[in-house]
């Protein structure tokens, strides 16, 4: 059965946050990472201003509906640290990203029983050292006028396409 974790790199909405941290709970992903800026779940030990990670957190459980709680979930930085991390557990990296090099999700076997989800930025998308430190590159391919969607859709699909 396929490990599946899911990072969810610099996303700036904790409404975000909560409907990823949602469906990685109902698509049955071991873990999520949140990393850069990406809001993040109070935990102890938090070291925000109370009232900020209360905030934050408030937006989150919004959408999360307990999945904040339910999904064992961390907070890095560094993701470049975490991809390293991951990799010498012998996880393989995908980005979901348009970029040349993606072949479509519907395409796409795991050359592993372990593999890490990288979503990321609705503008702009994941930066280019997150993207050469990939394995491969996924897109989800578009039928309308938009070219991209959600980020927590997005999120949604990648799992669900690779959990499937």
């Amino acid at each position: 059965m396929l490990e599946v974790v899911l990072i969810v790199h610099n996303v700036r909405s904790a409404h975000n946050v909560g409907s990823l941290l949602r469906s990685a709970d109902g698509l049955g992903a071991s873990q999520v990472v949140l990393s850069g800026y990406t809001p993040y779940p109070k935990h102890s030990g938090d070291e925000r201003l109370p009232h900020l990670a209360e905030r934050t957190h408030q937006r989150i459980r919004k959408t999360a509906l307990g999945a904040e709680i339910s999904v064992p979930w961390l907070h890095t930085k560094d993701i470049s640290e975490t991809i390293a991390s991951l990799k010498r557990d012998r996880f393989e990296i995908a980005a979901i990203e348009q970029t040349l090099e993606a072949i479509n999700i519907k395409n796409f076997k795991p050359s592993s029983e372990k593999l890490a989800l990288i979503v990321g930025p609705e503008i702009g998308g994941l930066d280019q050292t997150v993207l050469d430190q990939a394995d491969v590159h996924l897109q989800i391919p578009m039928r309308g006028q938009k070219e991209s969607l959600n980020v927590a859709v997005a999120g949604a699909i990648a799992l669900f396409s690779v959990a499937a």
